[in-house]
């Protein structure tokens, strides 16, 4: 699929469109994207740290999408592990992915984040169940 394509996808949902994410790259095995920070994304205000679950819901968006151009759409999740590195302050962030394993029933990915420094932020992996082929139940 072309990052076109996912984009269009992403577009179309409310929450990951909210995210601002734009799909830098995509191949079978990695994605990349620019998530635009947001003001609603601060947890601390004397900190200015971003909330926990945005950046797991980065982690996790990332890691299923790099399934994208084998599987053709997102997946559901089945287990979701979310390291934190450093603090997330304001400012875009870039999200990269990759499969760890490609299974039939399960897959694997793994994600980070980084700041526009490149310093890691958090990083995570996912499983998630494939779709099940489908199979012409009409005889011949």
């Amino acid at each position: 699929m072309s990052i076109e394509q996912v984009q269009e996808v992403i577009d179309k949902g409310p929450y990951l469109s909210w995210l601002g994410l734009k799909v830098l790259s995509i191949d079978k095995e990695t994605i990349e994207v620019r998530a635009t920070w947001r003001e609603e994304w601060v947890a601390n205000l004397k900190l200015m740290q971003t909330q926990g679950g945005i950046l797991a819901a980065l982690i996790d968006f990332a890691a299923d999408f790099v399934l994208f151009e084998t599987v053709g759409k997102p997946v559901p999740t089945i287990d979701l592990r979310v390291d934190y590195h450093r603090m997330a302050k304001p400012g875009d962030l870039i999200v990269k992915a990759k499969v760890i394993k490609l299974g039939k029933q399960f897959s694997v990915c793994e994600a980070y984040i980084y700041d526009l420094e490149n310093k890691l932020i958090a990083s995570g992996r996912g499983t998630y169940v494939m779709p099940v082929p489908e199979v012409n139940a009409k005889p011949s």
